[in-house]
């Protein structure tokens, strides 16, 4: 089973640093976001990695070459610690271009012939987890009972306005995804978050929904403009083939600025040698200021 991790936009809510560090590559501490992706997918057994990332990202394609100098320089001094941490990740990670942002359904479409006839997981970086369980491995589990494409979610008891909130049927099927719902119009309060995992059928839907959205364009005589996933889900959920997972384990969420705080201050409260500094600041907050 293959991953995909898609890594092509433009990370806007996190300007200014965006406009020259991918948000892919903002750390939790001395670790970017994308390699908790990379170690999740690790632990749940994928050994093989497709990147959508574009021009802008080429610090990605860096980050996962070796270190050819420094692994010198490291070996000569004996500084073994410092090799582990420079050390390329077990895993066959190939990168694919998006040359122009066209949303998360024409991104998926530059991987289908990498993808071939087997199911992958979907992964957004913005979403990173951390429990037992790696995430990815919870949705490789719950497809090998079912056989369906999985969604996975979280359940939000607050407002959910600004989700993509899922209908699920008594069956347990996920029949429907309501975005950004009305107060009060909500199906449920059960979220869909940025990990997926889609059979081969839906990269053929995704396939036959793009060119649907170009006639579409050409019919009307405009640019195709962004496409989404949206048809091939909604395909895939009316013939009953999707099915959902709450995760286990904590969610974070790092595509916004508050997002990205929250998640930096509790993987530092994981960390035996962060965890002081923690202590220290709220034991002192409002003395200085």
């Amino acid at each position: 089973m293959k991953g995909i991790i898609i890594a092509a936009g433009y990370g806007a809510r996190c300007l200014p640093v965006t406009k020259t560090v991918p948000k892919e590559m903002l750390p939790l501490g001395c670790t970017p976001a994308i390699q908790f992706i990379v170690d999740e997918f690790v632990r749940s057994g994928i050994s093989e990695i497709i990147v959508v990332s574009s021009r802008r990202k080429k610090a990605l394609e860096d980050y996962f070459d070796r270190e050819v100098e420094l692994e010198s320089v490291f070996y000569a001094e004996g500084k073994s610690a410092f090799l582990q941490k420079i050390k390329p990740a077990p895993v066959n990670i190939v990168f694919v271009r998006q040359q122009r942002m066209m949303g998360t359904g024409h991104a998926l479409l530059q991987v289908k012939h990498l993808v071939g006839n087997e199911p992958c997981v979907v992964a957004y970086p913005d979403d990173l987890h951390m429990g037992n369980h790696p995430l990815a491995g919870q949705l490789i589990y719950e497809y090998e009972k079912t056989g369906c494409s999985v969604l996975a979610s979280v359940e939000e008891p607050g407002d959910v306005s600004r989700y993509g909130v899922l209908a699920v049927s008594d069956d347990g099927k996920v029949s429907a995804i309501v975005e950004k719902p009305a107060p009060g119009s909500e199906p449920s309060h059960e979220i869909s978050i940025g990990r997926f995992l889609f059979t081969p059928e839906f990269f053929n839907f995704i396939e036959e929904g793009w060119n649907l959205h170009v006639l579409e364009a050409k019919s009307s005589g405009t640019d195709p403009g962004e496409y989404f996933h949206v048809y091939a889900l909604n395909k895939m959920m009316k013939a009953g083939k999707v099915v959902r997972k709450r995760v286990e384990g904590i969610r974070l969420d790092t595509g916004d600025p508050a997002g990205y705080l929250e998640a930096v201050l509790r993987y530092a409260d994981t960390q035996r040698e962060l965890r002081p500094v923690l202590d220290r600041f709220f034991a002192s907050r409002g003395k200085y200021f």
